[in-house]
Parts: C-alpha cells; structure tokens; sequence
C-alpha cells in the first residue's frame, strides 16, 4: 500500500544529541528500537534512520497517522533528555504535484 492510501504523513526528522545523549551513547541502538516501537504503537512507522556527519548527528526518515501522532512520539522520546530534533512536514512528489495543480 502506497503512503498515500495509507493515510499517513511523511516526517524528516533533523536530531542532535545532547550530552546526556553523547554520554551513554552505547545505549544509542537501543534508544532507536524504542523510538521505532514507540511510533509503530502510533500507528506510524520508522522508514529509515541514517548516522550523519556535520550539524546533525543523525537523519530520521519516518511515517504517522496525524501531526499530533508525531508530536507525541517526538515529544516523548525528547523528553529522555538524548536527543533534541528539528522536525520537517515533508510532502511526496505526488502529493507536491497536486498542490501545485490546484494553483490557480
């Protein structure tokens, strides 16, 4: 099933961590399952999480129902003190090609 027939939104979520984060590092796996168990309990879905280099130390690529189900996955997972993220309501291209059609 497409994301578009699923119903859900599309998330890019921009995450640092911080010192507490940096600190227990080694417990970062574990950390991530937790995120992904906790969005699927959402009813959303981690699609894809990527170590990165440079501003943000990790990329997160992720699906939920509503914006209030991310938030509460986001906000609950920020709430441990880890991580602090950025997140971005992305749009597919389809979903980018349906907007701009119904521009007058």
């Amino acid at each position: 099933m497409r994301q578009e027939e699923a119903g859900l939104d599309t998330y890019i979520i921009l995450g640092k961590y911080t010192q507490q984060g940096i600190a227990k590092i080694k417990e970062g796996p574990t950390r991530i399952e937790a995120a992904r168990k906790a969005m699927e309990a959402g009813g959303g879905k981690m699609v894809a999480w990527y170590l990165t280099m440079g501003r943000y130390d990790f990329v997160v690529i992720a699906e939920a129902p509503s914006v209030k189900a991310a938030a509460a996955v986001l906000l609950a997972t920020g709430a441990q003190g880890s991580i602090s993220t950025e997140t971005l309501h992305a749009l597919t291209e389809a979903e980018f090609k349906g907007v701009v059609s119904s521009l007058p």
